[in-house]
């Protein structure tokens, strides 16, 4: 178990150092701005941890109550470094030990609680550094242009090229800015949505002047129970959101972690809102992937496992797609084949999920590196809004996975009329959506009233009613 854990450790730390080690500028003689010096402090790192796995666990019995306690230990010194690399080397690695810090259903507990930090207590630019890029941008003072340096010698190139092509735009506030309103009128229909306003007149690149909206994370339930917000409102506005985004638009922002996601109640309507920020960070999926994942879901979600295994395949899975559903749904594959929607989400379904989560990281690096480059912030995107679901308390409910194969059957449906080529076609394709989406709105009549139990109510009442004298 020690080799595990330590192969966990260098894993984490490795791409943690993958992912960073190509920014670099000369613009601030400062030592973060070398990437040898930025690296070397990731390598480090990855050492001083897999040491004290190694170290530490060999000569404690597996499984002991000693093991245990010292495991814990080691998994808090572990998550504390990799939480000070993250803030000493920034940039990435920040967005990085994000990721990391949503991941509860799957990490160990020290790593997640350590690294939440990051998610709204990240290091920040000193008010002298904001100034002076204000005097800069808005005083249209010549910049020096920024010089970025990929070192060649990582193996991960896969990670490397998704991080340096998602960077700079990250970085473009006036790309931000055009997100936000992008993504406001594409989804005006949600009047929950709250999407701040630009001033552009105000803005550059590296300025950003937004409208002020104030609200609590979206994973603080004490925050929400004090105003009285439903958490299910807000799980369920979640999951219509981005399912609108993945399935329907194919414009999805990628970046969901807590910091990024506000509740608040509306001033004057009461009514709940969810506030969203950070819109430096979306993928556009092209029409065959977006489909293509369109019919993965709705077959993940009718236990189609010929369509499962058609459609993981279709998007790069190979014989790894029962390993790639699993990615996808974090269940277990048993639960898979019995229907993600059916079944809910136990604790000894996530303590296994846990358990053999880094016998497969080998899987899992293979995977990653031949799915499209679209499929990767898909899965950050998953993971992210799973971690808020699991923090609510409304994870991988039936009615989100409903709602989810509502907007795969309309995508799908809008895809085919505007592919045929008559009236009558088109009018079938009307007929048959309309069908889907009513079937879909009496299973969850059903569900609904499965959960109430109320066949059972009917028939105390029928025997009360009606005794049969024996």
């Amino acid at each position: 178990m020690a080799r595990k854990a330590l192969k966990f450790a260098s894993w984490t730390s490795v791409a943690l150092a993958a992912s960073g080690g190509f920014l670099y500028s000369n613009k601030y003689l400062d030592p973060n701005d070398f990437g040898a010096i930025r690296v070397g402090r990731a390598v480090a790192t990855t050492a001083v941890i897999s040491y004290d796995y190694l170290t530490s666990l060999r000569s404690v019995p597996y499984g002991s109550e000693e093991y245990l306690q010292l495991r814990s230990k080691v998994h808090l010194r572990s998550a504390r470094r990799l939480c000070d690399l993250c803030c000493a080397n920034r940039g990435t690695f920040i967005k990085v030990g994000q990721h990391l810090g949503a991941l509860d259903y799957l990490l160990p507990e020290e790593y997640t609680s350590t690294l939440k930090v990051l998610h709204s207590q990240a290091p920040q630019s000193s008010m002298q550094e904001v100034r002076q890029v204000i005097r800069e941008d808005l005083g249209k003072e010549v910049l020096a242009l920024a010089v970025k340096q990929l070192f060649p010698e990582f193996e991960f190139m896969w990670l490397v090229d998704e991080a340096k092509k998602n960077l700079p735009l990250e970085l473009d506030f006036l790309n931000e800015g055009r997100n936000a309103e992008k993504v406001a009128q594409m989804l005006k229909q949600f009047d929950f949505l709250k999407v701040p306003r630009i001033f552009w007149e105000l803005s550059t690149k590296r300025v950003l002047l937004m409208e002020f909206v104030e609200g609590g994370q979206v994973n603080d339930r004490e925050y929400m129970e004090r105003n009285r917000i439903d958490v299910n409102e807000i799980s369920c506005h979640l999951g219509k959101m981005y399912s609108e985004m993945i399935f329907v638009n194919g414009f999805v922002h990628c970046d969901p972690h807590p910091g990024n996601v506000l509740v608040r109640k509306h001033p004057d309507t009461g009514k709940a809102e969810v506030i969203l920020l950070d819109h430096g960070l979306y993928q556009v999926l092209t029409e065959e992937f977006r489909l293509d994942y369109c019919h993965l879901w709705q077959s993940l979600i009718w236990m189609d496992m010929e369509g499962v295994k058609k459609y993981s395949q279709r998007l790069g899975a190979g014989d790894l797609y029962p390993l790639f559903a699993c990615m996808l749904t974090a269940r277990s594959w048993d639960s898979v084949n019995r229907g993600i929607s059916q079944a809910p989400v136990t604790s000894s379904e996530d303590l296994e999920i846990r358990n053999n989560a880094a016998n497969y990281l080998p899987q899992i690096s293979q995977l990653l590196n031949h799915v499209p480059r679209q499929m990767l912030l898909i899965f950050k995107t998953n993971d992210l809004l799973r971690s808020i679901e699991a923090t609510l308390g409304t994870r991988a409910s039936a009615s989100s996975f409903l709602n989810m194969s509502r907007c795969c059957v309309r995508a799908l449906a809008k895809h085919n009329k505007k592919n045929a080529c008559s009236f009558f076609r088109r009018t079938q394709i009307s007929l048959s959506e309309a069908l889907n989406l009513w079937q879909i709105s009496l299973h969850e009549l059903l569900l609904r009233v499965k959960g109430l139990r109320l066949p059972r109510w009917v028939s105390a009442l029928l025997c009360w009613l009606f005794p049969v004298s024996l």
